[in-house]
């Protein structure tokens, strides 16, 4: 079994191309990243949380209301840029993480609750057979490549959706591995992952505007 303590690593930038200042705008009684922010601190598995950060106006959140419970890595200059690789941050923050399990993700994931961190974090903790596990959202339609091939079906057999083989789509809502898979494969997802199903709601990943008026309309409700 592997050693229980969790590192938490939550990347965030200052600027967002497609929805200006989302990881600090307002959603409900909060900014975005303090709702998954939230989550995480509840976990009792997750002993250490690090935020990788360029935003001074996040540093400044956390400064005032999450001291004692978040250390802040400053991103560097050349990792600041929206086409970096979240591989390349997470390499640049390996020697600050104490641990050697780390669980990765994101502030757009405002509604991925304790309960379903908890549940990741088990389950892959009590598996000695996979180096990693991260979550998909399982779809059940019908499929086609971009030479409108089928991908999961037989058109001539026209199988009810919920008979279909089943996609996996990553969602970027929980990554789990440890260090020494990181180093050998150079990636959060190792050689022999564990899929984690996630559901709809949790599953929400703000990545436009629609996306945000989606979790505003669920906030209110």
């Amino acid at each position: 079994m592997k050693k229980n303590n969790v590192t938490c690593l939550i990347p965030m930038r200052h600027n967002s191309e497609r929805v200006p200042g989302k990881n600090y705008r307002t959603l409900g009684d909060k900014c975005l990243f303090e709702h998954i922010l939230k989550s995480v601190l509840e976990v009792d598995a997750i002993n250490e949380v690090i935020i990788n950060t360029d935003s001074q106006v996040i540093k400044d959140i956390i400064k005032e209301s999450y001291k004692k419970h978040v250390t802040v890595i400053e991103r560097p200059d050349n990792l600041v840029d929206g086409e970096i690789p979240m591989n390349k941050i997470i390499e640049n923050d390996l020697d600050a993480i104490s641990n050697e399990i780390i669980f990765q993700t994101h502030s757009t994931n405002p509604f991925l609750s304790k309960k379903t961190i908890e549940n990741a974090i088990k389950i892959y903790l009590e598996d000695d057979e996979h180096d990693s596990l991260f979550s998909v959202n399982l779809i059940q339609s019908r499929f086609y490549d971009h030479n409108k091939r089928p991908i999961n079906h037989d058109p001539k057999t026209l199988l009810r959706t919920q008979d279909l083989a089943p996609v996996y789509e990553e969602n970027s809502c929980i990554y789990l591995f440890t260090k020494d898979s990181f180093l050998k494969t150079g990636n959060r997802i190792g050689d022999k992952p564990i899929l984690f199903e996630t559901n709809a709601a949790e599953s929400l990943d703000i990545d436009n505007e629609i996306d945000f008026k989606m979790a505003e309309a669920i906030i209110k409700k």
